[in-house]
């Protein structure tokens, strides 16, 4: 107990820090932002985690969501690449140094349209990351244009209707290989919470679509990516719980109704099902709920898809544990006899 007249001492995690140390620079995001929100729910998971910031690598692309890795874990690396770049950005720090904790942002402009071919190829190599698209739906560094991911039959404030279909990034990362995907909404501080939490201990690529409402541009009337919007129509598949390795595992529930999924470092995260016939390591269900959800007019969050024992790509590739700038160089530099050997093969 603090003397009277002083201030309690901060609580700390398993490591020693408190919630401080995880901070990054002061926000430049719009007041109400829901990229900020977001950037709170993972401050607030690598704290509760114990995660050492010097093991965190950010990356991220161009846009307001790109500018958010500035706004957490101030101690970490970071790398703000070109537009569209960043999944052969973190790909290659990977190659280079298996030992990082990577942690891509990204927006739905940056990842659902100029950078979607790098994304394609990020999902379907299930590379050991978390990326998080911040998906309001508008560009909102040039002044809210639709994004690829904006729903047929939503408006602009300026009264401009979308009659293009909407990407679906959730269905499109299933699709194509990665191992942990869910949607959520930046204002549901407990299923994001649970939902990052998962992720950053995930082996292979955890994307998590995380609708954040632009309140300058696509906060409106119309809007389907709109606070009002978002709570009146979110469909939730389950409830979640996650329990980290160093914590023991007391769940009260009733048989038959929690899904238990052990995660790769013994965490666990529990799957309480609302929709009783939902199972989350079905691929094709996933992508069937998801346009089922879409064809209803509702956001379907929760965690659509999870395997928990395929390999990731540095795993398939078997690269070295130690990162690459440690090795002498007469480990990484071939010896007169191999670069004999390899020219006399291509003669």
């Amino acid at each position: 107990m603090a003397a009277p007249g002083t201030a309690p001492a901060p609580r700390t995690n398993r490591i020693g820090l408190s919630i401080v140390d995880y901070r990054g620079g002061k926000t430049t995001l719009c007041a109400g932002c829901g990229h900020n929100a977001i950037s709170e729910r993972i401050l607030e998971a690598c704290f509760d985690l114990g995660i050492a910031q010097e093991r965190v690598a950010k990356f991220s692309g161009i846009g307001c969501s790109s500018k958010s890795p500035a706004y957490f874990l101030g101690r970490s690396h970071a790398f703000n690449s070109v537009h569209g770049r960043m999944p052969s950005v973190a790909t290659g720090a990977l190659l280079a140094n298996r030992t990082l904790l990577a942690l891509g942002v990204s927006g739905d402009g940056d990842s659902a349209s100029i950078g979607i071919g790098q994304f394609v190829h990020l999902m379907r190599r299930n590379l050991p990351m978390v990326y998080v698209v911040e998906n309001n739906g508008v560009y909102g560094l040039t002044k809210g244009q639709f994004s690829a991911t904006a729903d047929p039959g939503s408006t602009l404030k300026t009264g401009a209707v979308n009659d293009l279909p909407a990407i679906d990034t959730c269905a499109l990362a299933i699709q194509l290989g990665a191992t942990f995907v869910g949607r959520s909404f930046s204002g549901d501080k407990k299923q994001l919470s649970a939902m990052l939490k998962a992720a950053l201990v995930h082996r292979g690529t955890a994307f998590l679509d995380v609708i954040s409402p632009c309140v300058t541009f696509n906060d409106h009337e119309g809007s389907t990516k709109s606070y009002a919007f978002i709570q009146e129509h979110d469909e939730p598949l389950q409830e979640l719980s996650f329990v980290p390795h160093f914590e023991e595992i007391s769940v009260d529930y009733d048989p038959g109704t929690t899904v238990d999924v052990r995660l790769h470092d013994g965490s666990h995260l529990q799957l309480r099902k609302l929709e009783p016939d939902y199972d989350p390591s079905s691929r094709s269900r996933a992508v069937a709920r998801l346009m089922d959800s879409a064809g209803e007019g509702n956001v379907l969050t929760g965690v659509l898809y999870l395997d928990a024992s395929a390999p990731d790509f540095l795993t398939r590739l078997g690269t070295v544990e130690a990162p690459l700038a440690t090795l002498p160089a007469g480990t990484v530099r071939p010896s007169r006899a191999v670069l004999d050997e390899i020219n006399d093969s291509l003669r």
